[in-house]
């Protein structure tokens, strides 16, 4: 026994020299292994930054000759046009492709000239004060073309004979781009954008780039999303785009190291700018690493083999140990992931549900219990009006619960699409004043309105959504500001950023509640509320802050507020759109005299009307008061053919004066009462004595050429109230009667309806405003039904959408194509549960005349049918005979 104890401890003695001598030659290996890694990294390192330098400079020298080659080519079509005849029909010929999207040309000595479109083509929409050229050409500045494409245009001389005629212009899309860049950049790995150096704004992000954030519109998008901080990397960024020079920096993008850069192309014009994860520069070094360990390894297993093996068990039951501790850890870490996730969309469940629950309850509690109500007092016509009344309007509260959740539901899918069209400020306005007004005046609330600084007001956007975006902001106003309280609603013009786009902010302010600053962090998340015990009292869903924050993101805007509990709030929305192309209308000044104005009162609403008619031509003198403009018009009674009174700033000793200014002017000249309450508050005022210096209506509001304009100020307002007052409908101020205009007596419609309860209510309400509807289940039965029918039996058709054996999309289609006289001219009005505008554009595209939303309003249907049949009462009387 003492023999093999000796035994075993000399065999362990000498395995402790092995074992050591074997950890020796592992560290010595190891060293040596890790300095050939780390040089081998480093080696790989710098070729592959300087590999993707090489990439960058043939991507810029692609990009340099696709310029070069586009601006060779319009050299070639300028001498081309030189040689034709005719430049302009050579113009007008071309047919537009991939590359360039339109071409102009303007002939020497002149500011205007003809693009490929047929349009009207001016120069100085396009700023070339950069200086950029191409091969000898100049280069424009970036610019968001009509189709809403990022583009720039490049110009040159049109020389015949050693004489310029004339400068063509091409304009380029930076998508055409997009076909010469490599279709994958390090596998997918690195991002790439082209960014316009003027503006930094990213003017090109092409597909199979790699990874790309939504929100990388320009520079400073693209700091943010990175989350690139450092104030001397943006410097040094800043200083290199300002000089045209390259730029390479590290900085750790979504948790990852990555080599920024910013390359120049064409001089600096424009820049490659993106990232390229270092692990994907590394890529190769690190595989001839592996595969340098994976050598050496198997060299120490074949050499230390034997030695190895008296270790092997062991350390086979350590790494298996080691293993499933850390298979245990990770199960366990994703079970509490996953355990966490499940618990946030369990509450995130159950306070939608909860919310839901109690906002749809409360308006259907209402219905239900007012509908009991209503059986039981059947036979109190009062209890039966007030019943229903409430009813009514619990019902639109439900409905516009549901329309703000199918609101939020199709901005969070991306589904909306915003309807681009031209609108004038002064319709929003008005269509927003009409709305909100009334609600403060409810609660004896002061709502004020304010429009500065805007230099045009005829404008490109999506005006219902804007219209929703002020309605919401507003409302909430009233319903958070205590009566006796102010409302104020500005509209202010900002600098603009290019010629062709207004920048305006939008600003709704109240004197009410406030907001904690708790509460401002969360304002624009969905279903929040303010809590507190005024608050709670104000009925609401908690998403008309979400939307109208989505609204605005989708437009391009941003929408910021701030608050003070007790004190108020203030919301602003910054928002770009488009002008329109020749939209000052110089030539209705000229046929109605209108050559200069004189304008007294409130000195901002003159720096305003200035403005605005600057663009028109029309001169403009502002001065303080009454008794000066009196005194302007004396000295020149002839130079004056409009005069603008500040009517709200009047005092009562004015008021002769006024009159003495409408005798003093030129019995054509034109006398306008601006008042911030409109004609119809103007009138109310003057007769209850309201308004300072209160004079009779008949001497006020009836003088000759005299009328009232309401504020704020604007140019399309006054063009319409001078027609009015030109074409003698001034002195017609008498409300028409009503009852024949609105009613629907006579009239006879087809509808089609496949929901017996729908069609049923829909001809009880028509038989009672005297009108007969001829009911049919599909778009089929309709068509057969029209198409039996003689030419106009039928004022009008109401066409359901959904419907089975054919919809009303076709059936509106069909009808169209049949022939016989009236199917162009009757209209077709689609009465519908879709609601949404793109619903409205497809019924609108099919053939219909309108789009009604149900449930149906029949003060609105009445407005639309009144549009759309301006002689029923004719017709009503035709077919009785």
């Amino acid at each position: 026994m003492r023999r093999i104890r000796k035994k075993n401890k000399g065999r362990a003695d000498k395995g402790i020299p092995l074992l050591l001598s074997i950890i020796a030659v592992f560290c010595v290996l190891g060293t040596v292994v890790f300095s050939v890694s780390r040089k081998i990294t480093r080696e790989m390192s710098t070729a592959a930054i300087q590999n993707l330098s090489e990439s960058l400079n043939l991507i810029q020298c692609t990009i340099e000759t696709v310029l070069n080659k586009e601006a060779e080519f319009q050299k070639l079509m300028a001498l081309e046009i030189a040689r034709g005849e005719d430049p302009e029909s050579a113009i007008l010929a071309y047919q537009r492709n991939q590359t360039m999207v339109k071409l102009a040309l303007i002939p020497a000595g002149e500011t205007e000239g003809i693009s490929s479109t047929g349009e009207t083509f001016s120069g100085e929409e396009l700023d070339f004060s950069s200086g950029w050229t191409v091969d000898g050409l100049e280069i424009s500045d970036s610019y968001l073309n009509y189709m809403g494409t990022w583009a720039y245009s490049i110009r040159c001389p049109v020389v015949k004979e050693g004489e310029e005629i004339g400068t063509l212009y091409v304009e380029y899309t930076y998508d055409s781009l997009d076909r010469s860049l490599p279709n994958k950049f390090y596998n997918n790995s690195a991002m790439l954008y082209i960014m316009d150096a003027r503006t930094e704004r990213f003017v090109l992000k092409p597909k199979g780039m790699g990874e790309r954030s939504a929100g990388h519109v320009n520079l400073e998008d693209y700091y943010r999303a990175n989350d690139i901080r450092e104030q001397e990397i943006r410097d040094e960024v800043e200083e290199c785009v300002r000089n045209g020079k390259n730029f390479m920096f590290y900085h750790e993008i979504r948790g990852k190291s990555a080599l920024n850069y910013m390359w120049a192309v064409n001089g600096g014009s424009v820049y490659l700018t993106g990232y390229v994860p270092i692990e994907s520069i590394q890529q190769e070094g690190k595989t001839v690493n592996q595969n340098i360990l994976f050598v050496v390894a198997v060299m120490l297993i074949a050499f230390f083999l034997c030695c190895v093996l008296y270790y092997f068990n062991q350390r086979q039951q350590n790494r298996i140990r080691i293993e499933r501790e850390a298979e245990r850890e990770l199960h366990s870490k994703q079970l509490t992931e996953a355990l966490q996730a499940a618990q946030l969309a369990s509450n995130s469940k159950t306070m939608f549900l909860s919310n839901m629950s109690h906002d749809i309850r409360t308006p259907m509690n209402a219905v239900l219990g007012f509908t009991t109500l209503l059986d039981r007092d059947a036979e109190n016509p009062d209890k039966v009006r007030a019943y229903t009344r409430k009813i009514m309007a619990s019902g639109q509260h439900l409905l516009s619960l549901i329309n703000d959740i199918l609101d939020v539901s199709k901005i969070e899918s991306g589904k909306v699409v915003l309807n681009l069209e031209e609108f004038t400020l002064n319709d929003l306005v008005s269509s927003v004043d009409a709305i909100v007004r009334p609600m403060a005046a409810a609660r004896s609330q002061e709502f004020h309105v304010e429009v500065k600084d805007i230099k045009h007001e005829c404008l490109i956007g999506d005006e219902t959504r804007v219209n929703q975006i002020l309605i919401n902001l507003l409302s909430n106003a009233v319903k958070y500001t205590p009566e006796g309280g102010n409302i104020w609603f500005r509209i202010i013009g900002l600098k603009q950023r290019s010629s062709q786009f207004e920048h305006i902010r939008i600003e709704v302010e109240d004197d009410g509640y406030g907001m904690t600053q708790e509460y401002l962090k969360t304002i624009f998340d969905a279903f929040t509320r303010a809590e507190n015990s005024t608050t709670n009292k104000v009925q609401g869903t908690g998403l008309g802050m979400a939307i109208t924050k989505n609204i605005v993101e989708l437009m391009g805007g941003t929408i910021e507020v701030s608050s003070e509990v007790d004190k108020g709030s203030c919301f602003r929305v910054d928002l770009e759109f488009r002008v329109p192309e020749g939209q000052a209308d110089k030539l209705f000044w000229q046929k109605s005299g209108i050559s200069r104005i004189l304008v007294a009162g409130g000195l901002q609403d003159g720096k305003n009307i200035c403005t605005l008619m600057e663009e028109m031509g029309i001169p403009v003198d502002v001065v303080s008061c009454a008794e000066e403009a009196l005194g302007r018009i004396q000295d020149a009674p002839e130079g004056y053919a409009m005069a603008l009174l500040d009517w709200d700033t009047s005092e009562p000793g004015d008021i002769r004066t006024v009159e003495k200014i409408r005798k003093a002017l030129p019995q054509t000249a034109l006398l306008l009462l601006m008042t911030a309450h409109g004609a119809d508050g103007a009138e109310q005022g003057v007769e209850s004595g309201a308004l300072p210096g209160a004079l009779p209506r008949e001497e006020a509001l009836k003088m000759a050429n005299t009328g009232v304009l309401p504020k704020p100020f604007f140019v399309s307002a006054l063009k319409e109230k001078v027609t009015e007052l030109q074409s003698g409908a001034a002195g017609k101020r008498e409300e028409p009667s009503g009852g024949e205009e609105s009613s629907l007596e006579g009239l006879r419609f087809l509808a089609a309806e496949d929901n017996e309860i729908n069609a049923e209510i829909l001809t009880e309400i028509l038989t009672l405003e005297g009108a007969e509807c001829v009911v049919v289940e599909n778009g089929k039965m309709a068509l057969e039904r029209f198409g039996d029918s003689a030419e106009g039996e039928f004022d009008a058709i109401l066409m359901d959408v959904q419907m089975p054996v054919m919809n009303g999309y076709d059936a509106t289609r069909a009808i169209r194509a049949l022939e016989r006289g009236d199917v162009a001219t009757i209209p077709i009005i689609a009465m519908t549960a879709n609601a949404f505008a793109e619903d409205e554009r497809e019924a609108l595209h099919a053939g219909m005349n309108v789009h009604l939303a149900k449930p149906i309003d029949m003060e609105l249907l009445k407005k639309v049918l009144r549009q759309c049949i301006p002689e029923r009462g004719s017709t009503a009387a035709e077919r009785s005979q």
